[in-house]
């Protein structure tokens, strides 16, 4: 059943008033109109809503039902009126992100916890994955926004900002390579034990690539899906990796890892990219938190040596 508001409105307003005069009054029409009202809302329900008598009206049984049913709805509709506004003023909000591993140290120190202390109302989720990852989360609806490395165009995506990440030869400050002239050739690194990212990764699908295009192959000494076992394992001075600067800033401002360029059209040409399913019906945070992420990937490049 669907009952007028102002049907309901009138019929509260002269249980409040204790008769149609005053009720009429206080609305600003005239009391037949109230009385229609009333009648009507009596003939939806299906009974009598008010009792009168010389002390003035009062509601029946039923009219005492309608009066609950009146200010639940009132209530529901103050509610979410309240929710609308906090929507629309940014006040509240979800927003999934799925991004790389190795932009997560950044993207929280920076991005995420300038624009949470600036709409600490919106609720955000961050979760993981490698590049195929991230475009099936994108496209099964699970994430609204993705942070992605490299990737390759994409007809269900909408890619928002681009920003250069080159890949870097990564090693702990005293490894042999470190006093070497840069960009370092290929081959030289190939010689070292290197850490990869395991097959099917978008890094080491990147990594592979390039080797190849130069004709080289690279030492293979460890493989991991981990970017802590990658850091811990440079860490070491045994092994040597290819990564974006960005992933290892903490450790090259400490001083235990440099990033060092290498001779690869390919490696100095890959880039981070924001990304959204095409079509996603984007939350009004969602919208919001897009415009922060690519004000800031503007100026993110992460260090080097």
């Amino acid at each position: 059943m669907r009952i007028a508001l102002q049907r309901l409105s009138y019929f509260e307003a002269t249980v409040e008033a204790g008769s149609i005069r005053t009720a009429a009054c206080r609305l600003g029409v005239a009391a037949s109109a109230v009385g229609r009202q009333i009648s009507l809302l009596e003939a939806e329900v299906g009974g009598a809503l008010l009792d009168r008598s010389r002390a003035g009206i009062t509601p029946t049984e039923l009219g005492l039902l309608v009066m609950e049913y009146s200010r639940r709805l009132a209530a529901l509709d103050r509610d979410f009126q309240n929710q609308l506004s906090s929507y629309q003023n940014l006040e509240s909000g979800k927003v999934k992100l799925c991004v790389g591993e190795g932009f997560v140290s950044s993207l929280i120190a920076d991005a995420l916890n300038s624009f949470s202390q600036r709409y600490a109302g919106i609720a955000l989720e961050l979760d993981t994955g490698s590049t195929g990852e991230i475009i099936n989360k994108l496209l099964e609806n699970e994430a609204h926004i993705g942070f992605m490395y490299q990737g390759d165009a994409h007809p269900e995506l909408h890619f928002w900002y681009t920003s250069p990440h080159p890949l870097m030869a990564i090693m702990a400050t005293g490894h042999v390579m470190a006093e070497l002239p840069t960009p370092l050739s290929l081959s030289v690194v190939a010689q070292h034990p290197m850490v990869m990212w395991r097959k099917g990764h978008g890094v080491r699908h990147l990594v592979d690539d390039g080797f190849r295009i130069a004709g080289v192959r690279p030492t293979v000494g460890l493989e991991t899906n981990s970017l802590s076992v990658l850091k811990h394992a440079v860490l070491t001075g045994q092994h040597v990796t290819m990564l974006p600067a960005c992933s290892v800033a903490a450790e090259i401002a400490e001083g235990g890892l440099v990033a060092l360029p290498v001779d690869s059209q390919m490696f100095s040409r890959a880039h981070a990219h924001l990304v959204t399913r095409v079509g996603r019906q984007m939350p009004r945070a969602g919208l919001e938190l897009l415009r922060h992420l690519g004000r800031w990937m503007r100026t993110f490049r992460g260090a080097s040596r």
